[in-house]
């Protein structure tokens, strides 16, 4: 069965020459990666752009892309391969090559110094569930931008005075690292652990006014241990790294919770660090509040991952080892009880005689 070839063209208009070089990259880099990640062949020959592929999906799918990233270009924005990517992630193809895409449609998160568009339908949907629900849970790999995304909307939130404060808590785990050797209290030993909760509030706010909203308790970073027998009540409260909660942890801080406060709860089931034996309040949380009005539950996958394209790869392979894994598991497991069963059946008859 003959293959049949399908072929778009488009012209990038306004024509631009310095935003038609930034679109191809240096040495025609971003052509040949749109290329590569579609399956697709790309020609072009000044502002007309021709796209041939197998797929006919695939093809208006990079011409919608070249369409898009080449706006990125003419307001004079960076076209980068991890710009791409994002915006690869972004429409997970079906979106690209649906005919119209609603303005209205698109989430955007305002801040002082970013505005913040939620990429894909996974994190437009967790960030409308935390501006609709009070208390969110953000589940899912590392790179999926749960943690960016829940500083982004806290920040919002706080510069729009739908809240008064904005607390970042973490329970104090140690994560192969042993915090008795760190100086400072216990706050000062957290510290380093806040590092990314930091760098997104110095990224949406800078660095004098973030300083200054901390000395002031507008921003207030706590260890979750700090936050028994308060209540909390017109803050947004981001608890980090919640696989590392016990269920009793996990329990007294979701009743901390008072009247106008939005909770978002983040973590990655598979990166616990609890001790053997202890299970993770964030998984006994899944089960037991699932369904519960007025919570909210996002679950992110690997496909959802913004950061390099092979941090994608790298997670979808350490999957596929905990599934082969398990089931290498199971298959002995099953295997030493049929030998058991066996063995008893054998005693059992060896006895009758």
């Amino acid at each position: 069965m003959e293959i049949t070839q399908t072929t778009q063209q488009t012209r990038l208009t306004p024509a631009n020459a310095d935003a038609l070089a930034g679109l191809c990259g240096q040495l025609d880099e971003n052509i040949k990666l749109i290329e590569k990640r579609l399956d697709i062949s790309i020609q072009y020959r000044a502002d007309l752009f021709s796209i041939s592929g197998d797929d006919s999906e695939h093809v208006a799918a990079a011409k919608m892309l070249l369409e898009n990233l080449y706006r990125e270009a003419l307001a004079s924005k960076e076209i980068s391969p991890e710009t791409i990517h994002l915006y690869l992630q972004e429409s997970a193809i079906e979106s690209l090559t649906s005919n119209k895409r609603e303005k209205g449609d698109q989430i955007v998160i305002k801040t002082r110094k970013a505005y913040i568009k939620p990429k894909g339908k996974n994190q437009q949907s967790y960030v409308k569930q935390i501006r609709q629900h009070d208390i969110n849970f953000g589940i899912g790999p590392a790179g999926t931008g749960k943690t960016y995304l829940a500083v982004a909307c806290a920040v919002e939130a706080l510069e729009a005075d739908r809240v008064e404060r904005i607390m970042l808590v973490r329970p104090a785990v140690e994560a192969g690292e042993k915090l008795g050797f760190l100086p400072g209290d216990l706050s000062q030993k957290i510290d380093p652990y806040l590092r990314p909760l930091y760098d997104a509030l110095y990224e949406m706010l800078g660095f004098e006014l973030v300083d200054k909203l901390i000395e002031k308790n507008v921003i207030e970073i706590a260890p979750l241990a700090f936050m028994r027998g308060r209540t909390l009540n017109n803050a947004f409260i981001i608890l980090d790294e919640s696989q590392n909660t016990t269920r009793e942890q996990m329990k007294m801080f979701l009743t901390r919770i008072g009247f106008g406060s939005t909770a978002v709860i983040t973590g990655d089931t598979t990166q616990v660090d609890l001790p053997r034996g202890t299970s993770s309040g964030l998984a006994h949380a899944m089960h037991v509040l699932k369904g519960v009005s007025g919570i909210s539950m996002a679950m992110f996958s690997s496909s959802d991952v913004v950061r390099h394209p092979i941090v994608q790869r790298i997670v979808e392979a350490y999957d596929r080892f905990d599934v082969e894994e398990e089931a290498e598991k199971k298959a002995r497991t099953e295997a030493r009880r049929a030998a058991q069963a066996e063995q008893a059946s054998g005693e059992q008859t060896t006895g009758k005689e």
